[in-house]
């Protein structure tokens, strides 16, 4: 995928985190539940951190409430045919997935995808 953004593609190696920021999008096995990774109507692309310049905590620290962040590889974004195209220094967009209105059956798939790849890197310690 091509893109008009000044910043370097990220490597297939790259990691990027999002951050889950509701408690239903992670299950009770501890694993990312695919909501995690649906587009909401006003979004281009799905907000991920470049873990190279953000530690999970870091990530999880821009946020009021931050249930748990998770990693993903960009290879693995790829595989998809998505991709993980940087708009900042360290964020970047995940791009290429249908909203649930426009094909929710693909929508629903890729965000599954999506959710099988992903590790939970970080959690709030438990009080």
């Amino acid at each position: 995928m091509s893109t008009n953004y000044p910043f370097d593609a990220l490597a297939d190696s790259a990691i990027v985190y999002r951050a889950l920021l509701r408690r239903s999008w992670i299950d009770e096995a501890n694993l990312v539940v695919f909501f995690a990774y649906l587009l909401r109507p006003n979004e281009a692309g799905l907000s991920v951190t470049i873990a190279s310049v953000c530690s999970p905590e870091q990530c999880a620290a821009k946020f009021q409430n931050c249930y748990g962040v998770a990693s993903l590889q960009v290879g693995q974004i790829r595989e998809l045919g998505l991709d993980a195209v940087s708009d900042s220094a360290s964020h970047a967009q995940i791009v290429g997935l249908p909203h649930v209105k426009d094909d929710r059956d693909r929508a629903e798939r890729l965000a599954d995808l999506l959710a099988e790849r992903s590790i939970i890197v970080w959690q709030p310690s438990q009080v």
